[in-house]
């Protein structure tokens, strides 16, 4: 909708240089924004207001000029001039109803696939083998997700890329407990490791009390960076049940992440030695007292000197920097990647940036492939500091998912809904996932949020539960209605109430809030834009009868339409943010 009437505005802006009417170096951005007044038409633009100095022209008059020479469209109902020179338009009442029918038509709800897909590489959730995911990682994971299904949805080609912190000097306490283990139990290693979080405390404990374990441990870390054959079995296995770990919270939280996606930070190694010759060779990195360094002027230290950015240390060991320069060279040459999108917290931000620096100077990933660092903040407990437990301690994110079902089975007990214990059980999952999710996702991803049982689980607001609900009352009516199927919605939309054309505008938006989620990284859009069709469709529902005596067979059939459009939309949205909805509630 907006892109439509961008491409009318550049069409004419190209019409009036080639009439001399404006200069022909003029080379606008053309902006076209919602109205926030009903009054002011439906959307508008600022454009004369913009081109009127480089013109030499009056705005208001350059305005006018803009509208005499536009393009007949079949979209525009009218055009109005307000105040200096903005031009405000009126969208056809019967281009919306066309665009419903069209909506509930169309599977897809009438979003188009892109023209020109793109390889884009999605990197999230990144737990560590040895440790269970806990909240920190809750973020990284549901909103990467999210933009992978939205960028999928467009019909990009999205590689997920899950890149688990499976390699370190840890892993020779790990191996060497694990170990001792096995001597006790064989089968400790095939019965799962139920507690990793204590399995790695334990091997910590060890390593700090016991010089023998702890030299043990040590000459295990370099026989695994040696390739030794023992140490990369026994460091396989705990990273197998780390991934069964994580798989099981992945499924429960309907996070599409498998273990075929998983491309941790040991993949890059064989990489990393020759990455920090050709640094050297490029003259791009130096030897500065045994380790080899880069220094980038863009990046200063405390006497404003260039920062030296360690990639190989004297003893021989390589960084976390090397890694991902590593990474973004592979994501390049290997993988295609048009654009790669990390999701990975704000106090990242430096190193990402510094890792890039190098790799752009290296000439590994070129400017026109786009490396993005969509940052998030914290998730904060109700007293304004990071989310602990009562006792301090990091919460297990299969904690917090216990604790989310039993407040929602707590809360749907006391609704008398005639449903099975089957039926009761799955509605209390997709509510106490969808809630804990949606609690995050509607939050913009730049800055800290505050974690809060009773909003999340609300039926009022904001919540995944308003919309779920809002879901479940749109199939109510069809089942009242008699409606199966869309196949079975007869007629066409006709719009004649405020309320009907209200919510056919919001509606239609739904392909422009796809494109900006899909842009920015920002998953909060959806929900934003979700939460105002639900308000729309009550709006709608309370204002426009459909059930009840007196109204005729073509406003039922016009309004169920809009119905089903709604649900389509809600449906459809909600999936790309990873949220089930259901029939009943």
């Amino acid at each position: 909708m907006k892109e439509h009437i961008q491409a009318l505005l550049e069409q004419t802006v190209s019409t009036l240089k080639q009439q001399g009417k404006l200069p022909a170096e003029l080379a606008p951005r053309i902006q076209v924004d919602r109205t926030k007044d009903k009054a002011h038409g439906d959307l508008a633009t600022n454009l004369a207001l913009l081109l009127a100095k480089p013109a030499g022209q009056n705005p208001r008059a350059l305005a006018q000029l803009l509208v005499d020479n536009l393009p007949a469209s079949e979209l525009v109902a009218k055009t109005e001039l307000a105040g200096p020179g903005f031009i405000n338009f009126f969208l056809d009442s019967n281009w919306l109803g066309g665009q419903v029918d069209a909506m509930v038509a169309n599977d897809r709800a009438n979003v188009p696939v892109v023209d020109q897909p793109k390889t884009i590489v999605v990197d999230y959730s990144a737990p560590n083998v040895a440790k269970e995911m806990h909240v920190g990682h809750l973020r990284s994971t549901i909103i990467g997700d999210a933009l992978v299904r939205t960028l999928e949805f467009q019909g990009h080609k999205v590689i997920r890329a899950n890149h688990i912190g499976d390699w370190g000097t840890q892993f020779g306490m790990l191996i060497a407990h694990l170990e001792e283990l096995e001597k006790a139990n064989p089968e400790v290693a095939n019965s799962g490791l139920s507690d990793l979080e204590q399995f790695y405390r334990e091997s910590k404990q060890k390593y700090d009390a016991d010089p023998v374990f702890a030299e043990r441990a040590r000459n295990y870390v370099v026989k695994l960076q040696g390739g030794d054959t023992y140490c990369l079995a026994m460091w396989q296995k705990l990273v197998n049940i780390t991934l069964q770990h994580n798989q099981a919270v992945y499924d429960r939280l309907n996070v599409s992440l498998t273990p075929d996606n998983v491309m941790g930070e040991s993949m890059y190694n064989p990489m990393l030695a020759g990455i920090v010759e050709d640094l050297l060779q490029q003259g791009l990195a130096i030897e500065d007292e045994g380790a080899i360094v880069v220094r980038l002027d863009e990046y200063k230290n405390k006497d404003g000197d260039p920062m030296g950015v360690i990639i190989r240390k004297k003893d021989g060991g390589y960084l976390y920097t090397t890694t991902d320069i590593a990474c973004a060279k592979y994501r390049y040459e290997q993988l295609g990647a048009d654009r790669v999108l990390y999701f990975i917290d704000s106090r990242q931000h430096q190193h990402l940036m510094q890792a890039w620096s190098i790799v752009r100077k290296a000439g590994y990933v070129p400017e026109s492939v786009s490396l993005e660092h969509h940052a998030f903040g914290m998730m904060l407990g109700k007293d304004g500091r990071p989310f602990k437990t009562r006792s301090g301690g990091t919460v297990r994110l299969v904690d917090l998912l216990d604790e989310a079902q039993e407040r929602a089975a707590a809360l749907l007990a006391k609704k008398d809904t005639g449903l099975s214990e089957a039926e009761k059980s799955e509605i209390v999952r997709r509510v106490a996932m969808g809630a804990v999710k949606y609690a995050d996702l509607s939050k913009s991803r730049t800055t800290d949020y505050i974690f809060d049982w009773d909003n999340m689980l609300s039926f009022e607001g904001n919540t995944a539960p308003y919309l779920q609900y809002a879901y479940t009352r749109i199939q109510s009516i069809f089942r009242k209605s008699g409606i199966v199927t869309d196949a079975n919605l007869q007629g066409q939309v006709i719009i004649q109430a405020p309320a009907e054309e209200a919510l056919a505008q919001k509606l239609v938006q739904f392909n422009d809030t796809i494109k900006s989620v899909a842009d920015k990284g920002l998953p909060h859009l959806m929900c934003l834009y979700l939460y105002e069709l639900s308000g729309a469709f009550m709006s709608f529902y309370e204002a426009c009868p459909i059930n009840k005596e007196g109204v005729s067979p073509e406003e039922r059939s016009s309004r169920l339409r809009l119905c089903a459009a709604t649900a389509k939309v809600l449906q459809q949205g909600l999936s790309l943010l990873g949220i089930d909805t259901m029939e009943r509630m």
